[in-house]
């Protein structure tokens, strides 16, 4: 039986070369906890002959899969998954296993392509006034996330370390050489060499690391993606460019993966999307562009206006020149494409340069030195507006009114006083801008209401009763900021919501020839202490609604994993079916209640065994 609840959706979306999407028809495979072997056998037949990320409850168990005879592609360090492939026997036992928490089918993506149409986007950013003031993005360390790059090419060789010049996850080796072309084109408007011949990039000292996760067609798997972004980390990269994408929501491991990259200190920028249409309308940015962890950019062109194939949505961020943009050719030479692929690595140099400029929160930076276009603000159109390489690199963010910090020291939270006692209220408040602002703090009662103000103030004039104490501060830029806690004046109030396990029964259904074969039942009963005396007790009323968690262990090592809701005579029943002879403890993991709250010290029982003779 599975251990949890699985939604398993099989996500093998394609984004076409040139301006929309396409998508192979998902799979979702969906079960309730009675339907695990139909489960089991569709998870294994989608997903058998193909890759799949196997996630794991706290880090990956590559040697668990290779054990069952799965081959294990990468181990990641980001999320704790492995990228493997497995017959479908093998899927099918991972998929119950106690530590598996998912498995999600990898997907494809696409390079998001570039039509073939002399460098005007570098300049219209403003990004050669940086390199007269002598910023060129030296030493900046950027990744291609791509079809690998010509490291060759008289523009850009001299932007490689040849000791390191990235990965090639397809390959697998460490030689990330170009057999497409979208990569090598990418590279130039990020970084072409600024040696007065053919083109020159935003940010032509940076350091470039190629890492090829598209094949010479333009198509790649997310497992591979995912293995960059771990290499990536490893490696020291400070900003990459993924000029690729999916129109569907790979899974939440990929999202991890792009989050937890960001958390290490990387800057993520990538192609919106050639999904849009003229008029604008609709959400239709792709992956991972999509995500909060992830720069999205839009293509605009030589009239500040928006490409008509670029994609549009709230998750827009920047724009960028995406239309007619010279760059370097796969083998020598220049060509012309559009895209928001091409716009991306406008995005991804101008942040070099912030980065080279010494300013620390880049992303601010470059979202508040762009130029508005479209409606004022930011729009689903240009995001904020046209990345500006001249003023995001100039000069850092102006200070913003860090918001004030404030806590109560005293009470306690929880603490009863008496009736009539004097009860001093304690507090502090900070803020990194304007200095200390305990003076002005403001206490509120949820009762009483204001009842002082100051650094400590005394109240006798509190009722009897349950109270919520607030502390705020106010700075001089008019944030705030507050601090709560309870306390109890005179009798503590009866507290009736409190759920706890009364007990856990067993029985046995016998069936089969001669009663060969046995089903155990498990029967868990929640009641709620109703009259609130804070004690577990026969006239307490059972409860319906509650979410029971059950681990049900036999003497063999082997356990299941069961939740299900209480009915309306508080019990719910776990059945295991076919239960071989033995010994079985069940053990209550957890209940909750969207109303109660469960309190495990009122527990009649927690535990209890069974034999099966």
């Amino acid at each position: 039986m599975l251990n949890r609840f699985l939604f398993i959706v099989l996500l093998i979306s394609l984004v076409t070369v040139g301006c929309e999407y396409s998508s192979q028809p998902e799979t979702i495979i969906d079960s309730l906890p009675q339907q695990d072997a139909m489960l089991s056998a569709s998870l294994a037949k989608a997903a058998a002959g193909g890759r799949v990320f196997i996630v794991f409850d706290d880090k990956a168990d590559p040697d668990l899969v290779e054990s069952l005879g799965g081959r294990v592609v990468y181990s990641y360090q980001i999320v704790p998954a492995v990228a493997a492939t497995a017959p479908g026997d093998v899927i099918s036992q991972l998929a119950v296993h106690p530590r598996v928490v998912r498995i999600e089918p990898d997907g494809k993506v696409h390079a998001i392509d570039a039509e073939l149409d002399n460098t005007w986007g570098v300049k219209r950013i403003g990004a050669g006034i940086v390199h007269d003031g002598g910023n060129k993005g030296s030493g900046v360390k950027i990744g291609i996330i791509d079809s690998g790059t010509d490291y060759t090419h008289p523009d850009l060789d001299g932007n490689f370390d040849p000791n390191n010049l990235g990965r090639d996850f397809v390959n697998d080796d460490d030689y990330p050489m170009d057999d497409n072309g979208h990569g090598t084109h990418v590279a130039g408007t990020i970084a072409a060499e600024d040696d007065g011949v053919g083109v020159v990039g935003v940010a032509p000292e940076a350091s470039l690391y190629a890492l090829k996760v598209l094949n010479s067609s333009g198509s790649g798997n997310w497992s591979d993606i995912i293995a960059a972004l771990d290499w990536a980390v490893a490696n020291g990269i400070q900003v990459t460019n993924n000029s690729y994408g999916s129109s569907n929501d790979p899974g939440s491991t990929v999202e991890a993966a792009f989050e937890n990259s960001a958390a290490a200190g990387i800057l993520h920028v990538a192609a919106a999307g050639n999904a849009g249409n003229p008029p604008g309308r609709g959400d239709n940015v792709g992956y991972p562009a999509v995500y909060g962890s992830v720069i999205a950019v839009a293509a605009t062109n030589q009239d500040d206006n928006r490409a008509s194939f670029s994609s549009t949505g709230s998750e827009v961020e920047l724009s960028a020149p995406g239309v007619k943009i010279n760059s370097t050719k796969l083998g020598g030479g220049y060509v012309e494409f559009n895209g928001t692929s091409m716009a991306s690595p406008h995005v991804a140099g101008t942040a070099a340069l912030v980065i080279a400029a010494g300013i620390s929160n880049v992303r601010a930076q470059l979202q508040t030195t762009a130029d508005d276009l479209g409606v004022t603000g930011r729009d689903p159109l240009y995001g904020y507006g046209l990345v500006d390489a001249d003023e995001a690199a100039g000069s850092p963010p102006p200070p913003s009114n860090d918001p004030p910090t404030v806590s109560i020291t005293s009470p306690a939270d929880g603490s009863t006083f008496d009736s009539g006692a004097t009860i001093n209220f304690a507090g502090t408040a900070n803020d990194t801008e304007d200095g200390d602002l305990t003076a002005n703090l403001v206490w509120t009662s949820s009762i009483d209401g204001q009842i002082g103000t100051g650094g400590s103030f005394s109240t006798t004039t509190l009722s009897d009763g349950d109270h919520t104490i607030s502390a705020e501060v106010t700075d001089s830029g008019g944030e705030k900021a507050s601090a709560s806690i309870g306390i109890t004046v005179g009798a503590p109030a009866v507290n009736n919501n409190d759920i706890y396990v009364w007990a856990i029964d067993f029985s046995e259904k016998h069936y089969g020839r001669g009663g060969s074969k046995t089903d155990l039942m498990t029967i868990v009963t929640i009641h709620r202490d109703s009259d609130g005396d804070g004690v577990a007790e026969d006239a307490d009323e059972p409860t319906s609604q509650a979410r029971v968690e059950m681990k049900l262990s036999k003497s063999t090592d082997e356990s299941w994993n069961f939740a299900g809701d209480t009915g309306s005579d508080g019990s719910v029943t776990f059945t295991l079916k076919s239960a071989p002879n033995g010994t079985y403890t069940a053990t209550v993991t957890n209940v909750t209640h969207g109303t109660y709250v469960y309190n495990f010290s009122l527990n009649v029982e927690t535990s209890d065994t069974h034999i099966i003779q």
